[in-house]
């Protein structure tokens, strides 16, 4: 597991080995501590903006011990047909899962991030943070394991959850992310047990698969 200390070094130890300076987001169990959420993780989850950086980034964690892993049994079977599939990487109990682009089809805006950790080494590596309502809607994307689990934390946390603007974005990205709609409604449906979420929120959920369902 890591800690906030131990990610902080992490990051500036992989700038001093990266070959060119880089912009990455956090999505996951990174984006959680930087946000409060959670003190350890296992996971780091980042978007690389292109092919070429994530080759760079790979090759800096490479030379720190980490090493290519195969994705069975991180993500579902319906995920794991998917055409942009992360990278897995690994050291011992430590994981990072490299996307590019987009995770499971959900496009990363990067000029839309404003929360921004930079990590001066060799290069500068710069981490951009997923905001709450988009980081649930990312974790109803990966749905691994633990990501339940971290929607909970998240909702707990926080008391003001914009849920409107999770469903306008789910609709907007549900074209090339075929999944997004069905898993974020199957969380919304377990966090039903403890938090409100009003009928308006699924009704809109409903009528929107339903039109993209018949539009094949």
């Amino acid at each position: 597991m890591i800690n906030t200390g131990d990610q902080d070094d992490l990051f500036r130890l992989i700038a001093d080995y990266l070959d060119e300076d880089m912009e990455c987001v956090a999505i996951g169990g990174t984006a959680m501590m930087f946000h409060g959420y959670k003190a350890t993780t296992k996971d780091i989850d980042l978007v690389l903006k292109n092919s070429k950086d994530r080759r760079i980034f790979t090759s800096a964690i490479e030379k720190l011990g980490y090493s290519q892993k195969s994705l069975k049994q991180l993500y579902e079977e319906k995920k794991l047909k998917s055409r942009n599939k992360p990278l897995i990487y690994s050291r011992g109990e430590e994981r990072f899962d490299l996307f590019v682009g987009d995770v499971f089809g959900f496009g990363i805006e990067f000029d839309k991030f404003v929360q921004r950790h930079d990590y001066m080494g060799k290069k500068e590596l710069t981490i951009f943070t997923a905001p709450k309502e988009l980081l649930i809607l990312l974790k109803s994307a990966t749905n691994r394991e633990k990501d339940y689990e971290d929607i909970e934390t998240i909702v707990k946390t926080e008391k003001n959850i914009d849920w409107n603007g999770i469903v306008n974005e789910a609709i907007k990205k549900r074209k090339k992310s075929r999944w997004i709609l069905i898993d974020l409604e199957e969380n919304l449906q377990k966090l039903k047990k403890t938090t409100l979420i009003r009928k308006e929120i699924f009704d809109r959920i409903y009528k929107s698969e339903k039109q993209f369902s018949s539009e094949k």
